[in-house]
């Protein structure tokens, strides 16, 4: 489906930013930064020609794909590369053509980008983080002695105080924070092996290209990992886990904004067509939704685990149908929370009598 025919879920389920790491013209620009990176690497290594490097570097440097015809290549071949790689050579001279993508193979070029915009997706998305969380400090401060009922088994319970129900919302954030910490370097890591991930084209020098490829590209050097997406499920569960968390906030926000409990206020609540008296907490529920939206494709995105031997045509399909919605519906998450947290204020139990 379009993204022109989606703008009116968008408004809700979307996030501009985050789709734009996905789009296909970030794809080629990391790819295109990709063979740069390796012919470089190769000819300070001895690989290729110092000569054949400059003019690769030069093509994709000045490259302006067109985007229909690898698409066509993309339905024909089942990934972008061949097409990409061939109109690169095309653009190549004689001399030169043989040089690019040397030593390389459409999964190292694929996978490269995708860590690539992943580095620049979970930089948007630990920055917006930060700020929910920041939030959450400023309510507790500002907030947090006002005198609440606790609900167990939706039932009351015993007295509480918002600084309490506000810690049970910052804390698992906070986690969170730590646990994409600890992953970026296990996703943030180069792929180069080469047709079936063994780096034999380099010799005894397999790793050192790897580790200058990598240095180049501002990521980290790894053994191939062509059929062992453990990072990719990885980064999934952290999204998945990141709305579950801004879920399990708005399901309590939904529950206290309710008029039999109103334990909560809310700025901006959204309209009814037949009751206009109502003002229903639009942002809770959507916070809901996309978290029981990536539930589900957590589950779709591990299954890409089961990669059959050297390299899988259907699971590394499956992530790329599954990993960008998962990103771009815990971008609109945070934004979702941060307009949430922006106009919640807390009623005490006491003044309501």
């Amino acid at each position: 489906m379009s993204e022109a025919s989606r703008r009116i879920i968008g408004a809700l389920a979307g996030d501009t930013r985050i789709e734009g790491h996905f789009s296909d013209e970030a794809d080629i620009r990391a790819m295109l930064a990709f063979e740069s990176a390796l012919a470089e690497t190769e000819a300070d290594a001895g690989f290729i020609p110092a000569s054949a490097a400059e003019a690769i570097v030069t093509v994709c440097r000045d490259f302006a794909p067109d985007i229909e015809s690898l698409a066509a290549g993309m339905a024909k071949d089942g990934v972008v590369v061949p097409a990409l790689v061939a109109a690169l050579r095309a653009a190549l001279d004689e001399p030169n053509r043989r040089w690019l993508h040397f030593g390389a193979t459409s999964q190292d070029a694929v996978d490269t980008s995708l860590v690539i915009r992943l580095g620049a997706v979970i930089n948007d998305l630990a920055n917006r983080l930060d700020g929910v969380i920041g939030q959450l400090g400023e309510l507790r401060a500002d907030e947090g002695q006002t005198v609440l009922m606790a609900q167990t088994r939706m039932q009351r319970a015993l007295p509480i105080t918002a600084l309490d129900k506000i810690e049970d919302w910052m804390h698992p954030l906070e986690r969170l924070r730590d646990r994409l910490a600890q992953l970026r370097p296990r996703l943030l890591v180069v792929q180069i092996g080469g047709p079936v991930g063994n780096r034999d084209v380099f010799g005894d020098q397999g790793d050192e290209v790897a580790a200058a490829l990598a240095l180049r590209l501002g990521l980290r050097p790894a053994p191939p990992w062509h059929n062992g997406r453990d990072s990719i499920a990885e980064i999934g569960g952290w999204l998945s886990m990141v709305t579950g968390a801004l879920g399990k906030f708005g399901q309590d926000v939904a529950l206290m904004a309710q008029n039999e409990v109103g334990t909560v206020q809310l700025a901006g609540g959204g309209a009814s067509s037949a009751m206009p008296h109502k003002s229903n907490p639009i942002t809770a529920e959507v916070l809901v939704a996309l978290a029981r939206f990536n539930a589900g494709a957590v589950g779709s995105l591990h299954q890409a685990l089961i990669h059959e031997n050297e390299r899988s045509g259907a699971a590394w399909t499956l992530e790329w149908l599954v990993l960008p919605p998962m990103a771009v519906t815990a971008g609109a998450a945070l934004s979702h929370a941060a307009r949430l947290l922006a106009g919640l204020h807390f009623n005490d139990m006491h003044a309501r009598g």
